[in-house]
């Protein structure tokens, strides 16, 4: 849940420095169920951090033996914000009786049914135009339009026209990475080409907003494995157990994500110069003294993660899904017309990074994540069309008709070409896919930096508007972004609050 501690949870600029200390908010967004130092954990928060009702213990088990026999150690709480380098029995937002434990239902939710928040109004089913401005350049309200994959339409169009809310204090933006920057540049806000090109008026030109698109690349495989049916979510994935049927028999898998086990990991030194003298200067530079920041977060799915067309109706399988913690791609996310409806122009950026970094990483988690797998008692060779096709004659070839080492003799490490690595290669390339962690384009840092808001999240030369999501967030951060995200709206609200005099209880 925590996040490697990089100078301060959201390894932040040094203009942001009114919300590095963010240990406090993360305590405070969670109620704790699991191991660990208590100092390190919440346990009155909003949100739940459990086992859920159900764990894979035999995965786990299998697992972590053999992650041990290639370096990495069972960590029994990996959150706290210095330790690193192994895996842990992973925890989830869930309730202790399986219950998804999210910001709705742990934040907005009871607000609108305690009736102590009358002022707290939420409009579903609209969009965001744009954040209207007076002759002072100061934020006065908001222009929203119906959702029109929800409202009903009358020829062609949207039964409503759009609508203003008007803001006397302040106006404050939270639609995330890929919301936020259509908003501020529908708004009047942003490059200046941009927004000549989209034919909106410039109100505050601030080229930063919508740049520095960033993501954790992830890249999938398969594996086949002598698991029992009840030991993976193969038969609700599948399809073989229908989930009408599952909800009648109160099934255990219910209440369970499918991911037991996860791990913040590093290479070791002969590993990183394997990876070329390009790759050895990034790791001197970002990685190399800094032993609590992960090249790397591998997830462990119980479970085929993928398209289960290319599977039979039988077979239990795991997944090994490693991606990039501080990735050095680069995209963007820019509006080309004034309307919602208007198309976007977005580039994940994904490998375009000088001397292909991320693309190395990838290389070398796959082969580190098949390392320890082919040292599982569950294993029982690839599943085929989720792994690289190596050239006939590899001595990496996948172990398609699964044969177990001659008397139990210790598993050796695949040897892996120049042509081997170019399978790999052209694999990740055609099968990257999102973490669903975007951040970064709206980033809190100086102007001239490429920085949208300061260090009360103002934005650059506008009075009035405030940008609270993680769009905010410099740089990455190794771990899932969602507590990143708790942690900036926590402290935005005791940044608001302190500057409209509201005491929070």
């Amino acid at each position: 849940m925590a996040i490697p501690k990089e100078g301060s949870h959201l390894y932040l600029s040094h203009v942001s420095r009114s919300i590095a200390n963010t240990s406090p908010s993360l305590r405070k967004i969670e109620t704790y169920h699991g191991p660990g130092n208590p100092e390190h954990h919440g346990f009155s928060g909003p949100i739940q951090v459990s086992d859920g009702p159900f764990r894979g213990r035999t995965i786990e088990d299998d697992w972590l033996q053999a992650a041990e026999q290639v370096g990495y150690p069972e960590i029994k709480d990996l959150q706290s914000l210095d330790t690193n380098n192994g895996f842990q029995r992973w925890l989830k937002y869930a309730t202790p009786e399986g219950k998804r434990s999210d910001v709705a239902r742990g934040y907005i939710h009871p607000r609108l049914r305690d009736g102590k928040h009358p002022n707290l109004h939420v409009l579903v089913e609209h969009n965001v135009v744009r954040v209207l401005f007076d002759e002072r350049k100061r934020a006065c309200g908001v222009e929203f339009t119906p959702n029109t994959r929800f409202q009903p339409q009358a020829n062609g169009s949207a039964s409503q026209a759009n609508q203003t809310v008007r803001a006397r204090k302040l106006v404050i933006v939270s639609c995330g990475a890929c919301g936020t920057p259509p908003v501020l540049e529908r708004s009047g806000i942003g490059g200046k080409d941009v927004l000549d090109r989209a034919g909106v008026p410039l109100i505050q030109e601030l080229p930063g907003v919508g740049s520095g698109y960033q993501d954790h690349l992830k890249v999938p495989y398969v594996f086949k494995t002598s698991l029992k049916e009840d030991e993976t979510a193969d038969a609700l994935l599948s399809g073989r157990l229908s989930l009408k049927d599952a909800i009648a028999q109160e099934h255990p898998h219910l209440g369970w994500n499918f991911v037991d086990l996860a791990s913040k990991i590093r290479p070791t030194d002969t590993e990183v110069a394997a990876l070329g003298p390009e790759f050895q200067a990034a790791w001197d530079r970002d990685f190399k003294n800094r032993p609590n920041k992960p090249l790397m977060v591998m997830v462990i799915v119980s479970g085929l993660y993928g398209d289960n067309a290319s599977v039979l109706p039988t077979g239990q399988f795991l997944s090994i899904l490693p991606f990039t913690a501080y990735s050095y791609s680069r995209g963007h996310m820019h509006i080309t017309g004034p309307e919602v409806s208007d198309a976007l122009d977005f580039d994940t950026g994904f490998f375009n990074d000088k001397n292909d970094i991320d693309l190395k990483k990838l290389i070398w988690g796959y082969k580190k994540g098949r390392e320890i797998m082919r040292r599982t008692k569950m294993y029982r060779g690839e599943h085929q069309p989720c792994h690289p096709r190596f050239p006939k004659g590899s001595k990496a070839a996948l172990d398609e008709e699964w044969n177990q080492s001659v008397d139990g003799s210790p598993v050796v490490d695949l040897e892996y070409s120049t042509e081997d690595d170019a399978a790999i290669e052209q694999y990740i390339r055609e099968h990257v896919e999102t973490s669903w962690h975007s951040l970064g384009t709206a980033k809190m840092a100086p102007q001239d930096k490429m920085g949208v808001v300061d260090k009360n999240l103002n934005v650059y030369g506008v009075e009035g508007l405030k940008v609270t999501d993680i769009s905010i967030a410099p740089e990455n951060v190794g771990a899932n972004t969602a507590n990143t995200a708790m942690v900036i709206g926590e402290r935005a609200a005791d940044i608001i609050a302190k500057e409209l005099g509201i005491i929070i209880k």
